[in-house]
């Protein structure tokens, strides 16, 4: 991640392309100075008309061959139904190896859509949520120590050994909405993975609070805490906004179909209950490069220390070169001329 601030990421989204596609977004993103890659961990799409969901580790396996310099992880990986959590510290132990100190892992508790269809199962919030602590430990015991033993209660294994393990420290990013998600986050993660919109408007003060009071009260200095926004951006007209969001129509009622495994029946639910409209209002939709420096830097004025930008738009390059000659150097700039950039 960046030390000059801000840290601006671009997510590579399995859902929305063909992971060959989406390795030539991840080359231009580090060309065009991006921070980091947020890659998205999906066995099915959000909705079936999005009509893709690579493996997002052979995608970050291959990435690692053809950049140099760029940060790159998962938006968000489950280690706890589909994944085993060895198997989760196995791969990115793995990945650290071809790329060191430019690997992290976000983690959650997940959705039915990628858990149920591939035969790990699902279990209510309490369930998920002791699973994800118990992985997060047990991943990071495999990381660090030999012949790893443990009870469980979820994950026995005895005498488990990393024989290649990561050479640098790989942080672990914990997703969460909620009070208790987020001081999981503060207790187990090296930064939590928040909304931005709720920053923004002031909502989940309880969750920012809770990651807050639990990352002071941490027994070790881990110095400031991380916290890691997705924000869609669309470089077009409202008209452009709209004809992108109906592959993400789910969003406005995403907490009503956490439960639901088939990408066709989310699909028609947000058909039913949630205009296309009523997506966009989460998106940040202009071609003036000053409001996207304004949202970026709001972003960042509200706690965020690491913005991913996604692009629900066909044309991902318009958006990497927009950001690349245009956004970037101004969110970029000093203090004193960032203060002449206007409200948002």
């Amino acid at each position: 991640m960046s030390e000059r601030g801000l840290s601006v990421g671009f997510i590579l989204s399995h859902e929305q392309f063909p992971a060959t596609e989406l390795l030539d977004y991840g080359m231009a993103a580090e060309s065009a100075g991006f921070d980091s890659l947020w890659v998205s961990d999906h066995f099915h799409p959000w909705q079936h008309n999005q009509g893709h969901a690579g493996h997002a580790w052979v995608t970050l396996a291959a990435l690692t061959q053809r950049t140099t310099r760029i940060a790159m992880g998962t938006g968000v990986t489950c280690p706890t139904y589909r994944f085993r959590p060895a198997d989760v510290a196995h791969a990115f132990a793995s990945l650290s190896g071809f790329a060191p100190g430019r690997i992290f892992l976000g983690v959650g508790t997940g959705e039915a859509l990628n858990e149920v269809p591939s035969g790990g199962g699902w279990g209510p919030y309490r369930e998920r949520a002791a699973r994800l602590e118990e992985a997060v430990g047990l991943i990071r015991r495999l990381w660090t120590e030999d012949w790893v033993t443990s009870e469980g209660p979820y994950y026995p294994v005895t005498n488990a050994n990393l024989y290649d393990k990561p050479p640098v420290p790989i942080p672990i990013y914990i997703a969460g909405s909620g009070p208790k998600s987020a001081a999981l986050a503060a207790v187990a993660g090296d930064g939590w993975i928040a909304s931005g919109g709720a920053l923004l408007r002031g909502e989940r003060q309880a969750s920012s609070m809770a990651f807050r009071d639990g990352w002071s009260a941490s027994v070790q200095d881990r110095g400031k805490p991380r916290v890691l926004i997705e924000q869609y951006v669309v470089v077009g007209t409202e008209a452009d906004a709209i004809a992108a969001a109906r592959l993400w129509q789910f969003m406005p009622v995403a907490r009503h179909l956490l439960a639901e495994p088939d990408p066709r029946v989310i699909q028609r639910y947000a058909e039913e209950n949630a205009a296309p409209e009523m997506a966009v209002r989460s998106f940040m939709v202009s071609t003036d490069p000053g409001d996207h420096a304004d949202r970026l830097m709001a972003l960042q004025a509200a706690g965020a220390t690491d913005v991913f930008i996604h692009a629900p738009q066909p044309h991902q390059r318009r958006v990497i070169d927009f950001y690349a000659s245009s956004v970037l150097p101004l969110v970029r700039q000093p203090p004193s001329i960032l203060s002449t950039v206007g409200p948002v």
